[in-house]
Order: structure tokens, then sequence, then C-alpha cells
């Protein structure tokens, strides 16, 4: 049975659209869906992907094994090995039982009379496109082991950014889950007891301890819906995200979100040009290296509306008014791309822009942490303050009535 490849395509009405399509390799597939008039945007085989990303039936590959084998393919080049001959002693030295059978597959379309970027790119979206991108490139000018090396500097800063943006955020999430779950305790738990406890005494409690023990009241009579309720909403949302227009709504979303939105539409920037002063430094015409760098940015939203300027670049359009028109770039990139356009220097003006905006999201990032920690502190405190006052308030009653 012939592989399934999944083919996102434009079409002449304008319409945008994936398929699946069965044939023997990705060029084939291409050529299915160019012999009736669409034009394709990605392609990529169904089964495996990258660790990171969805689990085919094969497994998955990890990153590290990935960039490790890089590693090595660019010192055997270095040493003066031909590609074919590097490529078969990391094929036998790879531990990695995935990425080994995978390279076994491309070794064979090698074998076959296929270059080494089309049996990389063949195998869908379990390289990344901009992989098989830079090493077309390569082939093309005769210098892979600096285009690899270009791409392994790029997908290694690219990676501890990501690190470092994750981490950063890791602390408030793990303040917030840990205050949530000790209000639900004092509210599950410890404020029933004392509802019983104030049951005995009678008389008429505070308004503030009505409330939170009406509140308590509720919520354990009904954790069971609630539980359910909530497992229902994000088992259903995270399918809903897992789709393209559900990942494209949640990211979008995510860039309205205040500071921390701020952070994401960075990184996405970030992504977009140092994805594409890659391509364009390993000798990447703009138009195919613009289509690539866009699906090189991990935000869907901010992905589909760079490849929405990709026409107006073809057709001759400038590459900064396209981008400036979008309104989701800053001015500075903006202002650096045209300079770039102008003097010829684009690959240098996108780097600049990445290390620029590398160097502003650690400032952001501190600002956060700086910002975020006080403020979840303040409220979380705040609420359980008022759980743990609307317990004693009745008692500094009783022991006044006590006293009198």
């Amino acid at each position: 049975m012939s592989p399934q490849f999944v083919v996102r395509t434009g079409w002449p009405d304008g319409s945008i659209g994936e398929e699946a399509v069965l044939a023997q390799d990705a060029g084939l597939a291409r050529a299915e869906v160019e012999r009736r008039g669409g034009h394709v945007f990605e392609i990529r085989r169904k089964g495996l992907a990258l660790s990171g990303g969805g689990r085919g039936r094969k497994g998955r590959i990890k990153m590290s094994a990935f960039l490790i084998f890089n590693q090595e393919m660019i010192a055997l080049l270095k040493a003066g090995l031909p590609v074919v001959h590097s490529f078969d002693i990391l094929l036998e030295r790879q531990q990695s039982p995935v990425l080994r059978r995978v390279l076994g597959e491309v070794k064979e379309r090698i074998n076959s009379g296929a270059s080494i970027s089309e049996a990389f790119a063949e195998q869908g979206n379990l390289f990344p496109r901009l992989y098989a991108t830079s090493l077309k490139a390569g082939e093309k000018s005769g210098e892979i082991e600096s285009v690899l090396r270009r791409y392994l500097k790029y997908q290694k800063t690219v990676m501890g950014l990501s690190r470092k943006v994750v981490s950063t955020l890791v602390y408030p999430a793990i303040l917030i889950l840990l205050s949530v779950i000790l209000i639900a305790i004092l509210m599950t738990v410890v404020i029933p007891k004392f509802q019983d406890f104030f049951g005995e005494f009678g008389g008429e409690l505070p308004l503030l301890t009505v409330v939170v023990i009406r509140t308590a009241g509720f919520l354990r009579n009904n954790i069971l819906w609630i539980a359910a309720g909530l497992g229902a909403a994000g088992f259903f949302g995270s399918r809903y995200l897992k789709t393209a227009a559900g990942s494209e709504w949640g990211d979008r979303i995510l860039l309205r979100i205040p500071i921390i939105g701020g952070i994401f539409r960075r990184f996405g920037i970030t992504q977009f040009t140092r994805s594409l002063a890659t391509l364009l430094g390993g000798g990447t015409p703009l138009v195919p290296a613009l289509e690539n760098a866009g699906d090189a940015i991990g935000n869907r939203f901010l992905s589909r509306r760079v490849r929405d300027v990709v026409p107006r670049v073809r057709e001759g359009g400038e590459l900064w008014k396209a981008l400036e028109d979008t309104n989701l770039f800053t001015n500075l990139t903006i202002e650096m791309v045209k300079v770039g356009e102008q003097s010829g220097a684009l690959e240098e003006m996108l780097s600049s822009v990445s290390e620029f905006y590398d160097e502003e999201i650690d400032t952001l990032l501190a600002r956060v942490i700086s910002f975020v920690e006080p403020v979840i502190l303040v409220i979380m405190g705040g609420v359980i303050m008022t759980i743990l006052l609307s317990v004693y308030l009745p008692i500094f009653r009783l022991m006044s009535q006590v006293k009198g």
C-alpha cells in the first residue's frame, strides 16, 4: 500500500485546505495536486514526528538525537568524507532505534537515485521542513557542511530560547496550581467541619462566614459534576486546539494576553527572522525561503499571516511592505527588513533583529517574573485569608460572648 501524504494546497479560487494523497513519494503526491491546478504550500508524510509533535505508529525521534546526528555529520564532512559515505557511517552507529529505522528509509531513497534533501523531505513532518530546504540549498551551492552548521546553530538557539520561555513560566504556573489545591482543600474539607461546629452553638453567623460556608457546601455537593464538567471541557478543548482552526485560534488568543502575549509575539518574530536569515545565508531564493520561514514559526496564527505575504513577494512586491500590512510585526522589524532589502544585506539585518529580540525576551521574562510572582501571592493570599477570616470571625464572636 502506498504511503499517505497530507498536502496543504492553495487553489485558483483563493481557498486553502488540506487533503490526504496516496502516492509512492512526496514528489508524486505534489505532482498529483499540481495536475489538478493546485499550488502546494506544504506536504508531509503521515506516521512519524519529531519529539514535541504528534506520536506516530512507529514512535518519534528525540530532537537531541537528531541534533547529535547533524553534529557528527558536520564533523565527518569537515574531515573530507563524501556525504553518502558519511551518511552510511552515521547510520551504522546510530543508537536511537527510531532514528536508525528512519535513516534507513532515507538511505534507500538515496540509493534509488534521490538527493539527500529529497529523501529527507519525503519523510514529511518527521524532520523540520527548514532542514530539507537547507540541505537543498547546500546541494546546489556545494557547501552542505556550512549549511548544516548554520542550521544547527539556528536550531540550538531556538531550542534554548524555547526552554528559557517555558522554564520562566513554569514557576508561576506551579504557584497557581498549589494555591488552587490549597483553596480546594479548605473549601471542601476544612470549612464543612467548621460548619458542623458552628451549628452546635447556634446563633447568627457573620455574612462573610455564611457566604463562604454556602460556597463550600455547593462545591462539596456538586464536586463530581464540577469535576466531570471541567474534565469534559478540557478534553473537548484539547481536541479542538489540535485542529488547524483551533490551534490558530488558541495562538491568536495567546498573542492578546497582556505582557505574556508580547513575549510570544517576539518569540515568533525571532523564529521567523532567524530561519529566514539561515535559508538566505545558505543560498535559498527569497520566495521559497519565505515559505519555509513561515512554517518554522511555532505560532500558527503568525505562521499563516506570514504565508499570506508570499504571493505578494512572488509577484514582485517588497517584503517589508507586505510584512507591514499584516500589522503583526514591530516597527523595528519592518525598518530593518526595509534597510536590508534596499542595501542588499537582508540576511545581516534579519540576524540583527533576531539577536535584538533574544535580549529583549530575556528582559521581558525577568520583568514577568518580578511582576507575576507578587501579584499571584497577593491574590491567592487574599483568597486564603478571606476563607480563614470567615472561620475565625464566629470564633471571636463566641469568645466575646463567653467573656461577657
